[in-house]
């Protein structure tokens, strides 16, 4: 039995939509699984899709999963009620050559839209890609910047949107954010605490129950920066204080664009919305001690020092010798490979 597709033309007339960016590299299954479950909202949401030159067919695959020739399988048994049964098919797909990325326009029928950029532009540049795309569409005021590997409760834009719009001074909002593979724990209440002498980040109620009580407004208080793998903007927001910034091209953008803000616009929190994550599928960012890849090593640590020599420029001695104490720790554990990662990026 199919589902019907909520985000369809006739169910958007008189209601403005929720813009969404899915990044995808080499996790064609992930996204099909995300879209799933996010093409089930109960508010119509116009999505893009960014294909970060993928070597794994993902575009085509993708493409064929929209016509009804890719069969959707949930990663998680427990999580399959948030994408299944499948969606109908076909679904109307528009694929953006690389060509056309840069001066496409949405049209009006355009809901979901496959993008190849033909290049892997990071997490920043593929966002926005999708995030100039939305742009074009005057009657999208909301842009939902979500992680590929995840999947959404059907009320989660509903949530986030309404949040949104009913407090214009707020320019950044989160989610609840939970594992994927432990629902009963949370990744992060809407986003993180940051400490400028670390560097590091902690997610607030990172690992408790989401039946831990919370008060919504403290944690938007409290919270640094959304997480990128929820993370919503306002036009207004995205107008006034620009686009993501590429040059990190993993990790730290979200951080940055927070710190561009600097208190211009209020973060708030979407404390009904509910996100499940994966966490990590791409690069290998697990959040375990140790168990992260050398990719993911290598693009924390020199995406750490530039960051901080952009808006903390006092710091950044502390911080090249704090990752040295980060290399050595490697070399302790007896992972030269991850000494060497940390090391490149201390001296590019």
């Amino acid at each position: 039995m199919n589902a019907t597709l909520n985000a369809a033309p006739e169910a958007a007339k008189g209601a403005a939509p929720v813009g969404v960016v899915l990044v995808n590299w080499n996790r064609w299954a992930d996204t099909i699984e995300a879209l799933e479950s996010l093409l089930r909202s109960t508010v119509p949401v116009r999505v893009v899709v960014v294909d970060n030159a993928s070597a794994d067919g993902s575009f085509e695959r993708i493409a064929a999963w929209a016509a009804g020739r890719e069969p959707a399988a949930a990663a998680s048994a427990p999580m399959a009620r948030l994408s299944t049964p499948a969606l109908a098919k076909p679904i109307a797909l528009r694929r953006i050559a690389p060509d056309e990325a840069g001066t496409a326009e949405l049209g009006a029928e355009d809901w979901l839209t496959l993008v190849d950029s033909g290049g892997n532009l990071g997490f920043a540049g593929g966002n926005n890609v999708g995030l100039r795309l939305l742009q074009t569409d005057p009657a999208v005021e909301i842009f939902w910047l979500l992680n590929n590997d995840t999947v959404v409760e059907a009320d989660t834009a509903a949530l986030l949107g309404a949040r949104m719009l009913a407090e214009p001074r707020v320019g950044m909002c989160g989610t609840v954010v939970r594992y994927y593979w432990h629902p009963d724990r949370v990744q992060a209440l809407n986003g993180h605490r940051l400490s400028w002498w670390t560097g590091t980040s902690k997610g607030i109620n990172h690992g408790l129950s989401p039946e831990v009580a919370f008060d919504a407004r403290q944690v938007a208080r409290e919270t640094d920066f959304v997480l990128g793998a929820s993370l919503a903007v306002s036009r207004a927001f995205l107008e006034t204080v620009g686009p993501m910034e590429e040059s990190y091209f993993l990790y730290f953008e979200e951080a940055d664009w927070a710190a561009r803000n600097a208190g211009r616009f209020g973060i708030g929190f979407a404390a009904g919305a509910v996100v499940f994550h994966k966490e990590g599928g791409s690069i290998g960012s697990s959040g375990v001690p140790g168990a992260r890849s050398e990719m993911s090593d290598y693009w924390l640590a020199r995406s750490r020092l530039a960051f901080i020599r952009r808006h903390r420029p006092l710091l950044w001695p502390w911080h090249w010798l704090f990752s040295g104490a980060l290399m050595a720790r490697r070399l302790v554990r007896g992972q030269p490979a991850k000494a060497k990662s940390i090391w490149k990026a201390m001296t590019e």
